[in-house]
């Protein structure tokens, strides 16, 4: 009898281990627990810690409540401006209602997968190639917004998407690559000539203080060949200028005034006139303009006394 009460006491015992074994279950503390009792969904939801359930009556379903990352594959699409690009992407949610999760989708994660793949080729189609490369930011909230519609009944919401790279064809890479030279370019040329603009005012300026001040430029001229000096390994070719000419000609005192000699001069037969030293010593007409003239023999007028004309034989003799 002892021994029938014992080996039944026993039997019970391993009994209520296997059934404890077989009806303790342990929530994770990111993990809520969901109990299905002859299929149909309890209303409670077991916490996170040790629960129980009825074996082979209940079945519990757990499901995580972290963020997912989900990455979306490569897309390829046609932008609004007809260019080919090849867009992918990366959606992070989570679920907030674990019923809906279970309950309202069959699986939440390829549900959520297949929606961003097919609103990431929405976008693609809706958007320039400017605003895929420039302006990501309201791209990203666009799409989050059409991921998350749907699937708020599903119990999950959409904590961010990003899309994460945009590949274009080699074609167009140039294209854009000699696009961006030519703007460099571009902005290069604006920038050199700004500059030559303000060193022509400022040597402008220069000139008219140099202009007022000429030895400025020597000084200048100075400061130049110190500097070209400095190097040592160039030939110095050093010009005169003409300023400096200048400056000294207006810095020297005027040369004295020195009386010009007459030089004498051979005088020329008479019949051929008086020659060039008899020319130089004449009278200027202005001081015979006050002179009485002579009279036709030859006399003094006024008590002058001319010379009167040789007879014709000292003229002959002249001739001979």
């Amino acid at each position: 009898m002892v021994e029938e009460l014992l080996t039944a006491a026993i039997a019970t015992g391993v009994a209520a281990v296997v059934y404890v074994g077989a009806a303790a279950r342990v929530v994770k503390q990111y993990e809520r627990g969901l109990v299905f009792r002859f299929g149909r969904l309890r209303e409670e939801v077991r916490g996170p810690g040790f629960t129980t359930i009825v074996p082979f009556v209940e079945r519990l379903r757990k499901v995580n409540m972290q963020i997912v990352t989900l990455p979306v594959p490569a897309q390829e699409g046609i932008t609004r401006d007809n260019v080919t690009v090849r867009v992918d992407a990366v959606v992070y949610f989570k679920v907030v209602d674990p019923a809906s999760a279970i309950v309202a989708v069959e699986d939440y994660r390829f549900a959520v997968s297949q929606m961003a793949q097919t609103s990431l080729r929405s976008i693609i189609g809706k958007s320039d190639l400017d605003d895929l490369l420039s302006n990501r930011e309201m791209l990203n909230q666009g799409l989050e917004l059409m991921i998350d519609s749907p699937a708020v009944g599903w119990g999950v919401q959409i904590d961010r998407v990003e899309i994460k790279d945009v590949s274009l064809p080699e074609t167009m890479k140039r294209s854009m690559a000699r696009q961006a030279e030519a703007d460099r370019e571009r902005r290069a040329r604006v920038i050199n000539a700004d500059a030559e603009l303000q060193a022509s005012h400022k040597l402008a300026e220069a000139a008219e203080v140099m202009s007022e001040q000429p030895a400025a430029l020597q000084l200048r001229l100075l400061h130049t060949i110190v500097a070209v000096a400095a190097e040592k390994n160039s030939t110095l070719v050093l010009p005169f200028p003409v300023e400096l000419l200048r400056f000294l000609e207006r810095a020297a005192p005027p040369p004295a005034a020195t009386p010009a000699r007459e030089k004498p001069a051979p005088a020329g037969p008479a019949s051929e006139g008086p020659g060039p030293a008899e020319v130089d010593a004449a009278p200027p007409p202005d001081a015979l303009e006050g002179a009485p003239a002579p009279d036709a023999l030859g006399g003094p007028v006024d008590g002058l006394m001319l010379d009167a004309p040789p007879p014709e034989e000292e003229r002959e003799g002249l001739r001979d």
